[in-house]
């Protein structure tokens, strides 16, 4: 499915470099590394402060004995090594796109080798819902990352309890206020921070169960086992709090790109993986050893009373990271979406002049934080935001397995007796973990999937509507053959070049028309210049562009830009050499048509979805300050269209 900026699905040269413009082979390993713990595990990394305590103290409370206590560490365990190590780390950390990882990458990758079967239209659907579910979960995110920390004040300080949630606002406001500069400078602390983080948390877990060594059992499967078969009914219960282990897993997927798949699999195995079910394990023999008691915040608890204050404050500063990490994710997820074609245009800032990845995108970072507040300023405590954490990942959990199956039967061909136990596996856990999460969309489970439905009715809308559009605007389009025969010989030519921008790369743009039509003149030079999106995140200079000459002084031209890249048409125009003189921006005019729509009788989307695209194509960011074009060198003419 490679994908014009308009939406529309076109074909283009993929790249030769199986890396993009990633270049990890030539970075240390172990840097990356360290930058992962830093940047990918911090979701994961801060679910020990409420995953724990929510099994025993959530919406559904287990008794605090043996048996529980021990069958929830053995899931905590097994499900880190079936979700985060079998899934992926080891499978669909294998499914990358040119070096890029997440939802949209995937559905990208899968579309491309599709080749438009009956099914395809399924898969991007389900793509799409996962993506939505992302936005879902970068808003509850950093309210329960932060709450939870920030409650650890009601532990080493009970005095300043009341002060929880106004800290927790400040801290979220401060965090979303600092994204417009760039987290460059910040994100070089964020590894050393996660490092010790770990490590101190680790350090806990063994002080703790070092005293009641009879936990270590609990790594056993048999005890999850165990704990199914005295008390089943609890057990699938408990798999709803069980699953906030796990929470952050996706993100290993997401961030791929930015750190390669070795680097991410050696932070996980040897370092993240043991230092949280050793906090795990530490946290499970606090409780048997102290009961009820410790309950309030056992992760909090594992501290002496001296050293409280200071692990509230490194696991605050652990719940920023983590919340950095979902913020900067659902940046990128944006830009994907807009150069995909299943989001308006939306000014996205680059903060970083080396870093690429480095972007700012005004519109999303008040979203969510006016989100991110509201739902603290709702839920007051992280143990009522967890309610509504699970079911956002489970359900986007669940669509990476489809997504996967696909790829295993459709990409790598492996074979069934291979492919199907694994499936088996993978679906069984989480359709396990989804449907026992549905049992809390009463207690704040529905925030996430009204969240998910109503950014898949944007998207989805957007992406049929400039289907419908660009379809219009061919219908009526002239074909450009007779277009120059006729108009080259019957209008004056002026000097200079003119650049008509179209998303559509045959027929004449509807800008050419109207100019000619009121103007009475062409210019010597005339580029009807297309830009498209393809379906791998990055496309080599060499293959930038595509030029015919159509005679006449007219020349059609097509960029090619990848999905994680920007698309910059001045920069591209002076690379220009194929098409007459040198481009120069002061003897360069650029067209642009700007489409207005008018009601329809024609079959294409319910009224009420017209209306919602024509809103969304009102306050899109024009063309001119997306394609980054000089802004005294652009005439906007406007063109009507029926959908």
């Amino acid at each position: 499915m490679n994908i014009s900026a308009s939406g529309q699905a076109e074909s283009l040269p993929p790249s030769d470099d199986p890396h993009g413009a990633h270049g990890h082979a030539a970075d240390a390993t172990w840097k990356l590394a360290l930058g992962a713990i830093g940047i990918v595990f911090g979701d994961i990394g801060t679910s020990p402060l409420y995953a724990f305590r929510e099994t025993f103290a959530g919406h559904h409370k287990l008794d605090l004995d043996t048996v529980h206590i021990m069958g929830v560490i053995s899931l905590m365990f097994w499900s880190m090594m079936i979700v985060v190590t079998l899934k992926y780390v080891t499978v669909i950390m294998r499914a990358d796109n040119k070096g890029e990882g997440g939802s949209l990458a995937l559905l990208a990758l899968i579309s491309r080798s599709a080749n438009q079967k009956r099914w395809t239209q399924g898969i991007v659907l389900l793509g799409v819902f996962a993506t939505a579910l992302f936005y879902g979960d970068s808003m509850i995110t950093p309210a329960v990352s932060v709450l939870s920390a920030v409650e650890g004040i009601a532990i080493a300080a009970p005095g300043f309890a009341s002060l929880v949630v106004p800290i927790a606002v400040v801290i979220l406001v401060m965090l979303f206020s600092i994204q417009r500069t760039g987290t460059a400078r910040v994100g070089a602390f964020f590894g050393p921070i996660m490092m010790l983080y770990f490590f101190v948390i680790a350090t806990l877990g063994v002080l703790s169960f070092v005293r009641t060594p009879e936990i270590l059992w609990a790594l056993s499967p048999t005890y999850a086992v165990a704990f199914f078969a005295i008390d089943p009914l609890a057990a699938f219960l408990a798999l709803g709090s069980v699953v906030l282990a796990v929470t952050g897993a996706e993100a290993l997927y997401a961030d791929m790109g930015h750190f390669g798949r070795k680097p991410i699999r050696v932070s996980w195995l040897w370092f993240v993986l043991p230092a949280l079910i050793l906090n795990y394990m530490g946290q499970g023999a606090l409780l048997m050893r102290e009961g009820a008691s410790a309950l309030t915040s056992p992760f909090y608890m594992l501290a002496p009373a001296g050293l409280q204050l200071p692990l509230v404050i490194l696991a605050t500063m652990a719940a920023i990271i983590a919340s950095q990490a979902v913020i900067s994710g659902a940046f990128s997820v944006t830009q994907q979406a807009i150069q995909l074609g299943f989001v308006p245009r939306l000014k996205i800032e680059h903060t970083s002049a080396s870093t690429a990845g480095q972007i700012y995108i005004p519109t999303i970072n008040w979203a969510l934080m006016i989100m991110v507040i509201l739902l603290v300023l709702s839920f007051k405590t992280s143990s009522n935001l967890t309610a509504a954490y699970g079911i956002a990942v489970t359900g986007a959990m669940l669509i990476d397995n489809c997504l996967l199956a696909v790829v295993l039967f459709g990409l790598w061909n492996w074979k069934k007796r291979y492919a199907l136990p694994l499936l088996a596996l993978f679906f069984t856990v989480d359709l396990a973990y989804f449907a026992a999460n549905m049992t809390k969309v009463p207690d704040g489970g529905w925030f996430p999937l009204l969240v998910g439905f109503v950014v898949f009715t944007l998207l989805t809308t957007w992406a049929k509507g400039r289907k419908l559009m660009i379809e219009r605007l061919r219908e009526s389009a002239m074909p450009i053959k007779i277009f120059i025969e006729s108009a080259a010989i019957a209008a004056a030519r002026v000097p200079g070049t003119a650049v008509f921008m179209t998303s559509t790369p045959d027929g004449v743009p509807h800008a050419l028309l109207h100019n000619l039509k009121h103007n009475k003149v062409l210019h010597e030079r005339v580029i009807l210049l297309t830009v498209k999106i393809a379906d791998v995140p990055y496309v080599p200079d060499e293959k930038r562009m595509k030029i015919d000459d159509l005679g006449k002084g007219f020349h059609r031209m097509i960029l090619f830009y990848g999905f994680m890249q920007e698309a910059d048409v001045p920069a591209a125009l002076k690379q220009v050499s194929a098409c007459g003189a040198e481009f120069r921006m002061m003897d360069t005019s650029f067209f642009l048509a700007r489409q207005t729509l008018l009601p329809s009788s024609k079959p294409g989307m319910m009224v009420w979805r017209e209306k919602l695209f024509a809103w969304m194509l009102r306050n899109a960011e024009s063309a001119m300050e997306f394609f980054r074009l000089p802004t005294n060198r652009v005439v906007e003419l406007g063109s009507q269209v029926e959908i």
